[in-house]
């Protein structure tokens, strides 16, 4: 999607604020007489071009929707999915974002921690608010002009509407399980908790009617806007999320067989600043980020993982979601190129030194696309040190995250305005991907009892993995390639960021991936593969938390990340954590923010219910 485009769908600023944020912007959110003074009404916006502006309004919260000095509301999920995982340490230094701490530490119910539970849950809430707001005035404009819109575009709107509010009550629901589902025709925000077994049933019934509504390609074009096939692969993440591992073989089988979805031709093509490869056959969903684009503040580029580069260099700042080295550990393979952490799972995390380039032992190559990491090129930038890069190594680590930095190439960087251009981009930040739903399905066939059809899909991811590794991408700035040369002097005038893993360029790793032979040999060892290639695939996504929680597996994985799995525990390699919580029942849900039970009083009576434990 080229910037004009993206221009169109996603951005806009003031066009947002007088669509929805002064419209919904006061404590009554949901009531129709509740319009501050000064704002424009529904009535006033009751035209096409209205109801146009309001639906672009509500895609607009899929990422953070202001550069407000907080990101509990990324995209990405990188605090609540990732550092609250295995993958990823808050990193950065102590004192640098403590709600951070809380959540990296479980003590979630801390005012630093409820502070950006807070911000997530009004986040997804507001985008809510916009996606009915889109639907009801839509209805009146329906109503009122009766030829302002073709069928065809109408029943669009309205599907584009559905998904995103299934989307954004998805969000709430993976974090809080029981959560108020909110309609068109709901006129009081102060709504008690539905059961998340309701809220399922909800999300199932907006992606159902949002699937016979859309087209089956992006109205307009544009390729940002969900369609039919959207709405039917989310519906199979939702059920399995739910448990309906039937059901779900039936949904994600249709997507992957009769869908326009594919698996990208290399790993390095799914995470990019490149262009040419932005929306590509991967793409379920994405936040469009997009830089240049003519907003003075940047604010629609990659506003939620800004603080996620590496700290110094041409960055500059911010060293957070630094890689744990228990991630960085489990990229090991054996030497059949299958994970290490199978075959060897009393011995697989053993190492607890910074992982560099001397250290050749066989890797997964998606590791050095997922992880910057001494003395490996950190795509076109050069090669990555910690002396560099690395902002605190007692609190964070040597490591930092590299999936959402952009190719200095690409030109995807903002060249001007905004706070710390340099950390902002247009790579589009990946909320569904196709790998995903590939291994969504693998696991839902385990479930069901389809080992054969469950090994065929993991083993497409893996065959993937194994087609290009990060290769030595000179860099264009001559100090940099210089460093680079001195290190790895094959590497002098080779400017190819991806090569073949047997590469002779490639001395700074051994990379081995190989597909799992024959079929899985039983349910319990395909179960584990599954769950080891979702987190190979999806490292650093945000998506491992909530894999581990729906899993029933959150205390095994937690506690034993914290205390030792695999030869090695992170409290002795991080010292803050031995200050974490144990994981316990508790954890298996976040807890309401305390602010929203508040404000959910109705007289005396708290409308919502906090989580059990909290």
């Amino acid at each position: 999607m080229n910037i004009a485009t993206k221009r169109r769908l996603l951005v806009g600023t003031a066009c947002l604020t007088l669509t929805t944020g002064f419209l919904y912007g006061c404590k009554d959110f949901l009531s129709a007489s509740a319009t501050p003074q000064g704002a424009l009404d529904e009535g006033t916006l009751a035209t096409r071009e209205g109801v146009e502006a309001t639906l672009i309004g509500a895609y607009r919260p899929l990422d953070c929707t202001t550069s407000s000095g907080s990101w509990g509301c990324a995209a990405s999920n990188w605090v609540f999915g990732s550092v609250a995982s295995d993958d990823a340490y808050k990193g950065s230094t102590a004192a640098d974002q403590p709600p951070i701490n809380d959540i990296e530490g479980y003590h979630w119910l801390g005012s630093n921690g409820q502070d950006y539970l807070n911000q997530k849950w009004s986040h997804v809430y507001e985008g809510v608010v916009r996606s009915n707001a889109t639907l009801r005035l839509l209805e009146q404009v329906k109503t009122s002009k009766p030829g302002e819109f073709s069928a065809a575009d109408a029943n669009s709107i309205q599907g584009e509407a559905m998904f995103l509010r299934a989307h954004y009550h998805f969000e709430a629901y993976r974090m809080w399980g029981n959560i108020p589902y909110y309609h068109e025709d709901d006129v009081d925000f102060r709504k008690a908790n539905n059961t998340a077994a309701e809220v399922v049933a909800f999300l199932l019934a907006d992606l159902d009617s949002a699937a016979k509504l859309l087209p089956t390609t992006p109205r307009n074009g544009e390729k940002g806007r969900v369609t039919s096939w959207t709405a039917k692969a989310y519906k199979g993440r939702v059920q399995v999320y739910a448990g309906q591992y039937a059901a779900a073989v039936t949904t994600l089988s249709d997507v992957r067989l009769n869908g326009p979805y594919a698996l990208e031709s290399s790993f390095d093509h799914v995470w990019t600043g490149f262009g040419t490869l932005t929306n590509g056959p991967e793409t379920i969903l994405a936040y469009q980020a997009s830089a240049n684009d003519g907003d003075p503040g940047g604010d629609n580029a990659n506003q939620g993982e800004r603080l996620n580069f590496p700290n110094g260099g041409h960055f500059g700042c911010c060293g957070f979601h630094q890689p744990s080295q228990n991630l960085v550990n489990y990229f090991r393979v054996d030497a059949a190129g299958l994970p290490l952490a199978l075959s060897a799972p009393s011995t697989w995390n053993t190492n607890d030194a910074n992982f560099t380039s001397s250290d050749l032992l066989p890797v997964d190559p998606r590791l050095d696309w997922t992880v910057g990491r001494e003395a490996v090129p950190l795509k076109d930038w050069g090669i990555y040190t910690v002396a560099a890069y690395a902002r605190d190594l007692p609190n964070g680590g040597p490591y930092s995250p590299k999936k959402n930095i952009h190719e200095a190439s690409s030109g995807s960087e903002l060249l001007t305005g905004g706070w710390a251009p340099t950390q902002q981009n247009d790579v589009n930040i990946h909320l569904y991907r196709f790998a995903d739903a590939l291994l969504l399905e693998a696991e839902a066939r385990v479930e069901t009892g389809d080992l054969a059809t469950a090994t065929q899909l993991v083993n497409m991811v893996r065959t993937r993995a194994g087609v290009r590794a990060q290769g030595c991408g000179l860099p264009s700035d001559a100090d940099a390639a210089a460093a680079e040369v001195a290190k790895f002097p094959q590497c002098a005038g080779d400017k190819r960021l991806a090569v073949p893993i047997n590469d002779p360029s490639i001395t700074w790793a051994v990379y081995r991936v190989s597909p799992y032979p024959g079929t899985f040999p039983d349910v319990n060892y395909a179960r584990e593969a599954v769950r080891a290639e979702r987190r190979l695939e999806l490292a650093m996504e945000g998506q491992r938390f909530f894999d581990i929680r729906r899993w029933g597996i959150g205390a095994t994985v937690i506690n034993g990340y914290l205390k030792g799995v695999g030869g090695g525990a992170e409290e002795t390699r991080r010292l803050y954590l031995k200050n974490a919580e144990p994981y316990t029942a508790r954890h298996n849900l976040y807890p309401l923010p305390i602010t929203q039970i508040d404000l959910s009083k109705v007289g005396t009576e708290n409308r919502l219910v906090q989580n059990p434990g909290w």
